[in-house]
């Protein structure tokens, strides 16, 4: 498989194939995390969990762009990955935590776009620190 992945064009295809069905997966636990139908939400045109899940994909998506940057097999580049979505569903689920005054998951639901955004932007930065933390 090493011989395989040092053709550019089929290491292109495999990091390729491999982060969109990472970014699935995770996407998937998310929406089991949820209490919420992300896809019928934005289906209804919920612009506040449109911008959460798009925070998602693009901290998911930045996390393994970090990871496949800075090692060297494709294994390990899931590996790191995956450790680093599994800290941004920590860093969701901290956001939760400390905001008792209401629930990030119904304020979603009912369109609130103040939460909406927050939640993006708390995926976009944590996705950057995750990222850089785990491109030794």
């Amino acid at each position: 498989m090493a011989d395989w992945l040092d053709n550019p064009y089929i290491a292109a295809i495999a990091y390729y194939s491999v982060a969109g069905l990472a970014i699935i997966l995770f996407l998937t636990v998310f929406e089991v995390m949820t209490r919420y139908h992300t896809w019928q939400e934005i289906k209804r045109g919920n612009l506040a969990v449109a911008l959460a899940v798009a925070g998602k994909i693009f901290g998911i998506s930045n996390i393994l762009h970090f990871s496949i940057l800075h090692h060297d097999t494709l294994g390990k580049s899931l590996l790191w990955g995956g450790m680093g979505s599994a800290l941004l569903l920590l860093a969701y689920l901290i956001f939760e935590f400390l905001t008792p005054q209401f629930r990030v998951d119904q304020e979603l639901e009912q369109g609130n776009l103040a939460v909406g955004f927050l939640s993006m932007v708390i995926s976009v930065s944590f996705s950057y620190i995750i990222g850089a933390s785990i491109s030794y």
